[in-house]
């Protein structure tokens, strides 16, 4: 990694933001048109301070409904003027087996990335890079990252359980500098707090579905005196629908200790853990061979018995919340846990067809292991001036991670241990500071951002033999440093009180893996490998005007340079610069209550509630510079459409039915036949209702109703089916 600066910073913004200051005029101007009386009105309305919106974790038994977007300015952290979506579940029935197809259904622009056993979480946007492990999207849990490691090995083998989650926020363009520098933007879980109108809370539920699916989870809440608790457990098990070793096994848990939740001094202690096991059937393929497992012939077959992955998670968060005043307040946090991310993966295999040959004899053990140690701080300050009321926020992000490798070469297909032909060290120093503002203006905000990025990484090979041979190879080792400085301008303009303009430009960084840099499989180190970049660009238009309406539809152009790929010279395959790409594309959100618009409150408390949604992306992505000019990236389709039919009736029932669409595409850069995807449809149904006051709960669902025969991920060993229709059924006990 090279201390190289994103050639957007020699690029001028000059056109972009004078282009957007005119369109913000042009509303300002239209205003200033308007009759004497309107324009009393409008100075009226602009001097009444409204009040500002924090939204905080609620605990399970509250069933608010957040608005679809962030307001201005949260705990701490600004969004005006970028692109954020809530992604609120108490708005639909309770998800099962964190089946994110559903959770997105509102979303625009999230591309779910299915596995036919739900071990892992893989989601990409907007087409940056492979969604396999959200290797592109920082993913964080109440604003800390829990992927394996932020910069060096950014996946993701764990994810909290939508049980336990209030909502999402996911926020576009390079995190806008407010998390990180991750292209693709963050999704942060924002997990349930304790209620604090209680001594003891106790829920638990127990899901039975098909192929032999138990869903279990238990959650204790409450607070007495000065103290508040929260603990939940969940265990999950199955055999998904692959012929063998489609199992798996899930047990997991938090405890959330709170002190003075509701004073102006907030203490919060959260630890969780996790534990799962999952084995990986493989690939299929559609060409006839020498053992291959043809898709056509049977899609539950599985290509190997014996590759299973492992995973444990040790996390602790200690945080601070602080209000000086009320103007303000402070957010620390320290955290840091272990993860160990154990495979075993048999030799031999090829796209689609059996092991074979005297690697099939054998197996790769993988054992990741991190030991990491973070903190963030964060101010956040509102200050009066020149007429107006502006916020300043300004914090700093600072992490080590120790993360030692083994790789060992076994004697059998299902070894659990063997020779070890690699042993490296590698470690990640990370600072960052970060600053924004927000100047408002009557109508019209603008939020200059900061964000100064120093990474370290090392690497240091201990053991290095050949994988197969274990013939002595030459040991190596790399020490790289980077200070990136990146920069992100927003404007927002109220059209009126309940709907705003938007525009934001931020810049992106992703810099090199450990593996990009440091091939484990050959000797050859990328000495030339320079980081990613991107400059993305949005404009949109958002408004709420009643409960019962909401809209939020932008335009996004996205400049990536020196993405990452797969070349091969030499017969060695590594990771290079392989070009550039644009994505330009439509994002069009849109939900409407009919009870609700045809007939009002009145109608709603006698009906309920029957909303309608829709989340719909266009996307155009290509391949400007580089080997792959004129095709498109991996998984970048031109449609993605979500549509749901939801009904609501007071707090006793909840019924949806949605559909998902996605156009075809291809899962690598190449375009080639064997990585195509072809156009999907999937429809679920889901319910959920109380039975006996509210203590007892029926919990339901079909997933896949009409048996739509599909795939949405392929890898390297074939293609991955999703899953055929299936049903859930259970109950929920509340006290």
């Amino acid at each position: 990694m090279k201390p190289n600066p994103p050639p957007s910073l020699r690029r001028s913004l000059g056109p972009v933001i004078a282009a957007a200051s005119l369109l913000f005029l042009a509303f300002a101007s239209h205003g200033s048109a308007q009759s004497t009386a309107a324009a009393a009105s409008i100075a009226a309305a602009e001097s009444q301070e409204m009040p500002e919106i924090v939204i905080t974790g609620e605990a399970f038994s509250s069933s608010k409904i957040q608005a679809p977007f962030l307001a201005d300015v949260v705990d701490g952290k600004i969004f005006a003027g970028k692109k954020t979506s809530v992604i609120d579940f108490d708005s639909i029935p309770q998800i099962q087996s964190d089946n994110y197809r559903q959770a997105f259904t509102k979303t625009p622009g999230l591309l779910v990335s299915e596995l036919s056993n739900n071990s892992l979480l893989s989601l990409g946007s907007r087409g940056i890079g492979d969604p396999h492990e959200s290797q592109n999207l920082l993913v964080l849990r109440n604003g800390v990252p829990f992927v394996l490691d932020m910069f060096g090995y950014p996946t993701v083998y764990y994810a909290p359980q939508l049980e336990a989650v209030d909502r999402l926020e996911y926020v576009r363009g390079g995190s806008s500098l407010l998390y990180g520098p991750q292209p693709g933007g963050s999704l942060n879980y924002v997990m349930h707090r304790p209620r604090l109108d209680r001594p003891l809370s106790f829920f638990t539920q127990n899901v039975m579905g098909s192929d032999s699916l138990w869903n279990h989870f238990t959650s204790v809440d409450g607070t007495v005196g000065r103290l508040s608790y929260l603990v939940n457990y969940n265990h999950r098990q199955g055999d998904s629908f692959r012929a063998v070793n489609s199992d798996f096994d899930l047990n997991a848990g938090n405890v959330l200790i709170g002190l003075d939740l509701s004073t102006d001094t907030r203490w919060l202690l959260d630890f969780d853990f996790y534990r799962s096991d999952a084995g990986e059937p493989g690939g299929l393929t559609f060409t006839p061979g020498p053992g291959a497992l043809l898709y056509d012939a049977d899609r539950n077959q599985s290509q190997l018995a014996f590759d299973r992955v492992q995973v444990e998670r040790y996390f602790a968060t200690l945080s601070l919340e602080h209000d000086f005043n009320t103007d303000t307040t402070m957010i620390w946090k320290l955290f840091g846990g272990y993860s160990n991310r154990t495979s075993f993966r048999q030799r031999g295999t090829g796209f689609g067809t059996l092991p074979t040959g005297p690697a099939a004899g054998t197996n790769t053990i993988n054992e990741h292991r991190y030991y990491t140690l973070g903190t963030d701080l964060r101010f956040s300050h509102k200050w009066a001036a020149w007429g107006g009321e502006h916020h300043l926020t300004a914090g700093l992000t600072a992490g080590h991670s120790h993360a030692p490798l083994q790789n060992s070469l076994g004697a059998s297909p299902n070894a659990q241990s063997g020779a070890i032909f690699n042993d490296i060290t590698r470690t990640t120093d990370y600072l960052a500071l970060f600053v924004e503002n927000q100047f408002k203006f009557g109508r019209l905000s603008i939020v200059p951002g900061f964000r100064l990025e120093s990474i370290y990484q090392g690497i240091e090979d201990h053991v290095r033999l050949n994988s197969t041979t274990l013939a002595p190879l030459a040991t190596r080792n790399r020490e790289d440093a980077a200070h990136v400085p990146l920069f992100a301008i927003g404007l927002a303009y109220d059209v009126a009180e309940d709907s705003a303009v938007y525009f934001n430009f931020s810049q992106g960084y992703k810099p090199a893996t450990y593996a990009d840099t440091l091939p484990i499989d050959n000797n050859l180190a990328n000495t030339d490998i320079d980081p990613g970049n991107t400059l993305t660009y949005e404009l949109g238009y958002r408004g709420q005007p009643s409960d019962f309406f909401n809209w939020d539809t932008s335009v996004f152009v996205i400049d990536y340079d020196n993405r990452f790929g797969q070349t091969t010279a030499g017969g060695i395959t590594t990771v290079q610069n392989t070009g550039r790409s644009r994505n330009v594309g439509i994002d069009f959100a849109v939900e409407a209550d009919l009870i609700g618009l045809t007939g009002g409150e009145a109608a709603v408390k006698r009906y309920g509630n029957l909303a309608l949604h829709v989340a719909y992306e266009w996307l155009n992505a290509e391949f400007t510079e580089g080997p792959n000019v004129g095709r498109a990236p991996q998984y970048a389709p031109e449609h993605l459409l979500r549509v749901g039919l939801t009904y609501r009736w007071r707090d006793r029932l909840k019924l949806s039915l949605l559909h998902t669409y996605v156009s075809e595409h291809f899962a690598n850069d190449n375009n080639t036949l064997n990585f195509k995807i072809p156009a999907y449809n999937v429809t679920d149904v889901t319910l959920e209702t109380k039975l006996w006051r509210e203590n007892v709960t029926l919990l339901a669902g079909l997933n896949n109703v009409f048996n739509e025969d599909y795939y949405s991920r392929v890898r390297a060993n074939g293609v991955d089916p999703a899953w055929g229709r299936n049903f859930y059924a259970g109950l929920r006990l509340t006290f």
